[in-house]
């Protein structure tokens, strides 16, 4: 599903609603999740999902090309946990 596939779905059921003001609240919702996580804060969607970003420390790894040893450094990664009615409804299939 793409962002403008979003959009038109919660288009649909909201009818009262404009394109233009779906897509205000649909970015407004992404911008506060991203502005969450940007300052190291935990988002909780209750029955979809928790988001978090979760810290690597630098390691060394090989290249399976040549062999050689080469420095990865440390990031940052985020880091997706199912909400239990989520995972229910995908097992569910």
């Amino acid at each position: 599903m793409t962002r403008s596939e979003l959009i038109g779905i919660v288009m649909q059921k909201t009818p009262g609603l404009t394109k233009s003001q779906t897509e205000v609240i649909v970015e407004a919702f992404f911008q506060s999740i991203m502005d969450a996580l940007n300052s190291g804060d935990k988002v909780e969607i209750r029955g979809f999902g928790n988001f978090r970003v979760k810290s690597r420390n630098p390691r060394k790894a090989r290249n399976p090309k040549t062999g050689g040893v080469v420095d990865v450094p440390a990031k940052k990664v985020l880091h997706f946990k199912m909400g239990k009615e989520l995972r229910e409804l995908i097992n569910s299939r």
